[in-house]
């Protein structure tokens, strides 16, 4: 099916696309197009008119300020997986940026047009809301910030209004004593997250001085797992503690087990519960501290 027609214009900055959003009501910006262009040919999208965005080089790049690593929204999936900077301060996002669809998918998608899309099943909201990432978002008015936590609204709904432009992302650095991971039970076709389970366990003397611990895919936004992190938290970390806090999931009816989004044959791999990529995910958190291991 082919898209409905619309108007086109490229924006040279940040500025000029904020103006030509506020111009034209209904608009939607244009970036790696992976999100927007399917949803145009299926007509479940119809904008009068589409801002390309993908020229702003201002809205590239991965740098570090401080303790804070800074994520243009135009960088793309690929970029994200081979940053070095991200590999040393936030591992468990290029992790996750890895995992992405196929080179194809990763080589055009931007992280500022994944998570605005905010499909339920996508692996960087689930990072970005266990790390405590922060969302930059330009207007006609000016530019505010928003926490992950009032960024995700739910299925496909965010903090950006129709206006609005995501500029960047920025995440904290990854502290002493501190580790984190990534890991998803994938859909065998799409390569979403059937599952996806993100986490950062701090340590300190042996114990788990916190935990943040974050849930996609068999929800309707990234969702921290509050009830797992006080478990964890001040807890000398063993076996049997980790395995208490990732069986506290299975009091959730709602994150117990997902619905079987592999298919409808008997042959379809079922979806393991959610506590089992838990368990796993904050064994993989512990062990990339580098100073404790189970």
């Amino acid at each position: 099916m082919y898209a409905p027609e619309f108007d086109y214009y490229r924006a040279g900055s940040v500025a000029e696309a904020a103006d030509l959003l506020k111009n034209h009501p209904g608009a939607k910006p244009l970036a790696g197009g992976h999100s927007l262009i399917p949803l145009l040919k299926l007509r479940l999208a119809a904008p009068p008119a589409l801002i390309d965005i993908g020229r702003i080089e201002d809205l590239r790049g991965v740098t570090v300020n401080g303790h804070t690593v800074r994520i243009g929204a135009l960088t793309t999936h690929a970029e994200l997986a081979a940053s070095k900077t991200l590999q040393e301060q936030c591992p468990a996002l290029s992790e996750a940026a890895r995992q992405i669809g196929d080179p194809a998918v990763r080589n055009r998608g931007t992280i500022g047009g994944n998570v605005a899309h905010a499909d339920p099943a996508s692996d960087l909201p689930t990072v970005l809301m266990a790390v405590g990432a922060t969302f930059t978002i330009a207007g006609a008015d000016g530019t505010r910030t928003v926490g992950a936590g009032d960024f995700f609204k739910g299925m496909m709904a965010t903090a950006i209004g129709e206006h609005d432009l995501l500029v960047a992302i920025e995440v904290p650095s990854k502290a002493a004593g501190q580790g984190m991971a990534y890991v998803k039970f994938v859909h065998p076709a799409s390569r979403y997250a059937v599952i996806g389970v993100a986490a950062v366990v701090t340590l300190s003397g042996g114990a788990c001085a916190a935990a943040q611990v974050a849930l996609g895919g068999l929800v309707a936004k990234p969702t921290r797992a509050t009830a797992v992190e006080q478990v964890l938290a001040g807890q000398v970390l063993s076996a049997e503690t980790v395995a208490t806090s990732s069986a506290i999931s299975m009091r959730q009816p709602s994150t117990a087990r997902p619905s079987r989004r592999c298919g409808s044959s008997e042959r379809s791999r079922r979806p393991p519960p959610a506590h089992s990529n838990l368990r796993f995910t904050i064994y993989k958190a512990i062990n990339d501290t580098g100073t404790f291991a189970l």
